[in-house]
């Protein structure tokens, strides 16, 4: 990367980096990403992210070292599908094993050694009973012993610790108040705090770059309906699985966000957080599903929504029959069978810009997010069609746009076939981003 690159990237990583402080991020650590030799950089990262305020919730996982300290002690691991059958002989070596992971971590986000990307970082590492746990109990005929299953996550507790500035660990162990033990799935633990936290994100490692579609292809984003289909089809694999389903229970659940990326690629967390793109798969909550490019059944529902602006001079008059011509163009907003957002996209490709139009969202939900994400989906379908730039003429929403990035530009900057139909009398303000 040449300085100018590096300089560009820090500079436009601000938004982020606001974006981020001050939320909950729950991360998961798998006992594979424990044992692999990127280890180091990711806690690199993970300490990054608590010195810009972000608040930390990392649940870990010990499979491979349970197994490797029952195989030492001669014990047989016994399996049900993915659930470890846990005996009373074995409970204190499993306890064992997870002690020294933890041990392990809070070993290395204490690191501070000079000249090192922790030096002076000081985190605070906080571990607790916080987690209540019920045995799963009999499945098939099979009984899981000390294996169990998230009951109840103390979502109180584990914020005063993340008000103090703490990383909150979460072992892969839970209780009962019979002061029992049980061994739990790190993906169930992360997703129940997650949910019970009601985290900004929840990110999980895996071992490969996301989830594959049936052909193998990463697929980038994808809705708790689409991963709800997926889990059914049966054709992930074990871990994908678990993780696939620990992001959809949290995105049914109050968290808007699951990332599932790979601990082997160097500085992946920070890639996923700090890009537009990211790079591994994003798991949304059902909201994102409902924003689609219009049908012909739209049509009324668009003048609907649009009529009232028109009338106030904020939109340019939009006549029935050009909607029908032109619904083709237009992404729709629907909740519950009404439109409640909409724009128009016009490409310009022999200038690589993108116009949005006609965009709009109903004053009944406007503040939760919807033009934010009505603007996302119109730069991903922009930047799909290689486009370069995305602009907008505007009249009376000028601070918005320039919120999100865009920048006033003179009408020398539209693409010439735009130029020539500018309406001057209008006197709009042009905005340009760069994508």
């Amino acid at each position: 990367m040449s300085d100018q690159d590096w300089l560009y990237w820090f500079r436009h990583s601000a938004p982020y980096i606001n974006a981020h402080r001050g939320r909950v991020v729950v991360i998961t650590l798998g006992g594979d990403a424990l044992a692999h030799p990127n280890l180091t950089t990711i806690i690199h990262d993970i300490a990054l992210l608590a010195s810009l305020g972000v608040r930390l919730v990392v649940a870990f996982g010990a499979r491979p070292q349970i197994r490797e300290r029952l195989d030492e002690a001669g014990e047989t691991s016994g399996y049900q599908g993915r659930l470890r059958v846990t005996t009373e002989t074995q409970l204190p070596l499993v306890l064992e094993a997870v002690g020294r992971v933890r041990a392990l971590l809070e070993s290395h986000l204490s690191m501070g050694v000079a000249n090192s990307p922790m030096h002076g970082a000081q985190i605070r590492v906080a571990s607790g009973n916080w987690l209540t746990a019920r045995p799963i109990g009999v499945i098939g005929g099979v009984d899981h012993g000390y294996t169990g299953r998230v009951r109840r996550v103390d979502a109180t507790s584990i914020r005063e610790q993340l008000s103090l500035g703490q990383v909150v660990l979460l072992p892969p162990l839970g209780y009962s108040a019979t002061g029992d033990a049980f061994n739990l799935s790190h993906e169930e633990v992360a997703g129940e705090a997650a949910a019970a936290l009601e985290a900004d994100k929840l990110i999980l490692f895996s071992g490969r770059s996301g989830i594959p579609d049936a052909s193998g292809e990463l697929m980038r984003e994808i809705s708790v309906a689409r991963a709800r289909e997926l889990l059914s089809e049966g054709h992930l694999g074990e871990d994908d699985a678990a993780g696939l389903d620990a992001a959809a229970n949290a995105c049914d659940r109050n968290v808007r966000r699951a990332h599932i990326i790979s601990y082997g690629r160097e500085g992946a967390l920070l890639e996923e957080l700090f890009t537009l793109d990211g790079l591994g798969t994003l798991v949304t909550d059902d909201d994102y599903e409902h924003i689609r490019f219009a049908t012909p059944e739209d049509i009324s529902g668009i003048q609907e929504l649009i009529q009232p602006l028109e009338a106030r001079g904020i939109l340019v008059s939009r006549p029935r029959d050009l909607i029908e011509t032109e619904v083709d163009r237009f992404l729709v907003d629907e909740r519950d069978g009404r439109v409640v957002g909409c724009a128009a996209l016009y490409p310009y490709p022999s200038s690589a810009m993108m116009e949005l139009a006609c965009f709009a969202v109903s004053p009944d939900y406007q503040g939760g997010g919807r033009g934010d994400r009505l603007l996302a989906m119109a730069e991903r379908h922009a930047r799909a069609e290689g486009l370069g730039e995305l602009f907008v003429l505007t009249t009376q929403t000028s601070h918005w746009f320039a919120e999100r990035g865009f920048e006033l530009v003179g009408a020398d900057a539209l693409p010439p076939e735009k130029r020539r139909d500018y309406d001057t009398g209008r006197n709009s303000r042009i905005f340009v981003k760069q994508l």
